[in-house]
């Protein structure tokens, strides 16, 4: 009878379980909390932390994801079972990670859920979009006196232009062994972008900035609507085309919503396509935060620098905002400035709320979806940027 219970103790998980992978399990029940009591970013922060959880399950006999087959290039072989180990789910599904098809099926239903009329009728907006990107260049610049190598530095670098997907899109090319530590960070702050811009709008702009209420732009015809993401694309993949699955798939979505003629194929992509794809993103990117990557120093100089990153993001943004207020002879709100992070729509959506403090008949959310917008178009170039130069 003995040797019955010490036979199942010893195929059991708790026999193989590590000090690492029971932290770990301690850190999925927090970001689970995070998501579920908090409402931290909770469709993809979820997913995330119950594939963390998986993921560090002892799995006696093999496991749910064996992470060093995506190391460099895939190994086909492991995964065709024929090392003597059997594949688990994940391996499976991180696929749809490494061979970029996830993050770009979720810029397809960005793009469908996007209306480009703010920004396309002011044109202006790409220079606060653009001014926001500051934050990418900053925490690349910190990484690298950290220590971090290039590519390293370049995936957490990009978490400051507040686009999950494109923050996994790069990682997942440039520095695959970061890619929990990331996404985690990635998306904890952009949960967290109504605690941190409020404090930094108030610190760089006055009371008389924060009441300016601007005036109605010009209606955007539908012809504008339907050219801008062809145009866009064309130029955008021309000029680097490294940038051309992430800015293809983004634009192809927005087209789906304006053209007038594909209502099924934008409901599915903002619908079905996008809680599907989120849901694999989500476990798979999770099961990558194994305890022997994601319990280090690096984790925790990752998460510091994805604060710093988004800071200096609204910072970038709010300066451009204060040039065009003072440009304009004070027509233009700088708070809109701090929406060209990427993260849609919320960053808009801080600022107009910081806009209505100031002045409760103020509506900026229009007004500010230009700048966001055009941050999602300069996330995704800067990521092509940095691929170029580190891939």
């Amino acid at each position: 009878m003995l040797e019955v219970f010490k036979d199942l103790w010893l195929n059991s998980g708790f026999a193989g379980m590590t000090i690492q992978q029971g932290a770990m399990i301690i850190v999925s029940f927090v970001l689970m909390y995070l998501a579920i009591k908090k409402k931290f970013e909770p469709l993809l922060l979820l997913p995330i932390a119950f594939g963390m959880l998986l993921t560090n399950l002892p799995w006696p006999g093999g496991g749910i994801f064996h992470p060093e087959w995506f190391e460099g290039e895939i190994n086909w072989g492991a995964l065709g079972g024929h090392e003597g180990v059997e594949p688990g789910l994940f391996d499976f599904l991180y696929l749809g990670v490494k061979l970029d098809i996830f993050p770009c099926l979720i810029f397809m239903a960005v793009g469908a859920m996007t209306d480009f009329g703010p920004l396309i009728s002011r044109p202006s907006s790409f220079l606060m979009g653009a001014g926001a990107q500051f934050g990418i260049s900053f925490a690349f610049v910190v990484a690298t006196l950290l220590g971090f190598s290039g590519n390293e530095a370049a995936s957490i670098g990009i978490i400051g232009g507040a686009d999950g997907p494109t923050a996994i899109y790069l990682t997942s090319k440039l520095a695959p062994q970061l890619l929990g530590a990331i996404a985690v960070a990635a998306y904890s702050y952009m949960a967290l972008i109504p605690l941190i811009q409020p404090f930094i709008m108030k610190l760089m702009t006055t009371e008389k900035m924060r009441k300016v209420k601007m005036e109605q732009t010009r209606p955007v015809s539908k012809t504008e609507k339907i050219c801008f993401p062809i145009i866009v694309t064309v130029v955008c993949v021309l000029i680097l085309p490294t940038v051309a699955p992430l800015i293809g798939c983004l634009m192809l979505g927005n087209l789906f919503r304006e053209c007038g003629v594909t209502e099924r194929l934008s409901d599915t992509a903002q619908n079905a396509l996008c809680n599907i794809v989120t849901i694999f993103l989500g476990t798979s990117v999770g099961a990558t935060a194994v305890g022997t990557t994601f319990l280090s120093w690096e984790t925790i100089k990752i998460i510091g620098l994805g604060l710093a990153a988004f800071s200096f993001a609204t910072v970038g943004g709010l300066l451009i905002g204060l040039l065009m207020y003072w440009l304009s002879k004070g027509k233009i709100n700088p708070l809109i400035g701090a929406a060209g992070v990427s993260a849609v729509p919320m960053a808009a959506r801080v600022a107009s709320k910081e806009g209505q403090k100031a002045n409760p008949s103020n509506f900026l959310l229009m007004h500010a979806m230009g700048p966001n917008v055009a941050g999602v178009i300069g996330s995704a170039v800067a990521a092509g940027v940095l691929l170029s130069i580190f891939g």
